[in-house]
């Protein structure tokens, strides 16, 4: 892999989602914490727009992206926990499609009439990825309106994980033939 492709800007702006998540662990303070979840939703649409703008997309780009958001997805869920600002159950809701995407990939990955497809963003799973944002807000902001959020997040994740399915469902090939 190129120095090069790694250190493009948009590939920089992803990643600091990495040291963004890092320093919500390390924080309590909802100042704080309201802060980094604002710029982290900013890098969120920045490092696409920026690759787009300037003709940098990278494969490498495209894996990046989807894995710092997961992480710090993630590194917020936990913290919410450790924190008892959201229960287990609300935490598996916010990470469904997450994990979903993750055991697709893999499947998609490794079973052999399965050709290789391109994750892409879709619609649906920027509304997933929104709403996440949202309830982290809402944690800290209103913390009354946390279940809707959930479940509306848990509704979205089911949404999304149907609609990658179907659509690596119609990508599939068997035996050198496209099926429907």
């Amino acid at each position: 892999m190129a120095r090069a492709s790694l250190l493009t800007l948009p590939n920089l702006v992803s990643t600091s989602r990495f040291a963004l998540a890092f320093g919500f662990v390390a924080s309590e303070a909802p100042i704080t914490r309201l802060l980094l979840i604002g710029i982290a939703s900013l890098t969120d649409f920045l490092d696409g727009w920026l690759a787009r703008k300037t003709h940098s997309m990278t494969r490498l780009g495209a894996l990046i992206d989807p894995i710092a958001d997961r992480f710090f997805v993630l590194a917020v869920v936990v913290s919410y926990v450790a924190g008892g600002q959201l229960q287990l159950w609300q935490a598996i809701a916010i990470m469904f499609r997450d994990v979903m995407s993750i055991i697709g990939w893999f499947v998609a990955r490794n079973i052999s009439w399965l050709r290789p497809i391109a994750f892409k963003a879709r619609p649906i799973g920027k509304l997933v990825t929104g709403a996440q944002l949202l309830t982290f807000v809402v944690v800290l902001i209103l913390p009354a309106w946390v279940n809707a959020l959930v479940l509306l997040v848990a509704a979205l994740g089911i949404a999304a994980t149907v609609d990658y399915t179907l659509m690596l469902w119609r990508e599939r090939v068997r035996d050198g033939v496209v099926s429907l």
